[in-house]
C-alpha cells in the first residue's frame, strides 16, 4: 500500500475512474447487443431504433475518452452494417 498521500489519492481516483469506464462499456456492450438481437430476428424496424440508441451510446462514451475515436466509428459501422444486411 502506498505510503505518501498524493500515491493514496491516485490509487482512490484511478479506481473511481476504472468502475466508470466499466459502466459506461457495459452500457456500450448491452446497446450492440439488443442491435445484434434485433437483426437475428430480422426486425428491421427495431434493428434501427436500436442501431439509432447504440450509436448515441457509443458517441457519449467516445467523448468521455472512454473509447478512441477509431475504434467507435468502427463499431458503428459493423451496428450499421448487420442493420443494413437485413432484406
Amino acid at each position: 500500500m502506498a505510503n505518501i498521500k498524493s500515491a493514496k489519492k491516485r490509487i482512490l481516483v484511478n479506481r473511481t475512474k476504472a468502475e466508470r469506464n466499466k459502466a459506461i462499456k457495459s452500457g456500450v456492450k448491452t446497446a450492440i447487443k439488443k442491435v445484434d438481437a434485433a437483426v437475428v430476428a430480422q426486425d428491421k424496424e427495431a434493428a434501427k431504433a436500436a442501431l439509432l440508441s447504440a450509436t448515441a451510446i457509443i458517441d457519449k462514451a467516445t467523448s468521455k475518452g472512454v473509447y478512441h475515436k477509431n475504434t467507435s466509428a468502427r463499431k458503428v459501422s459493423r451496428l450499421a452494417k448487420a442493420v443494413n444486411s437485413i432484406a
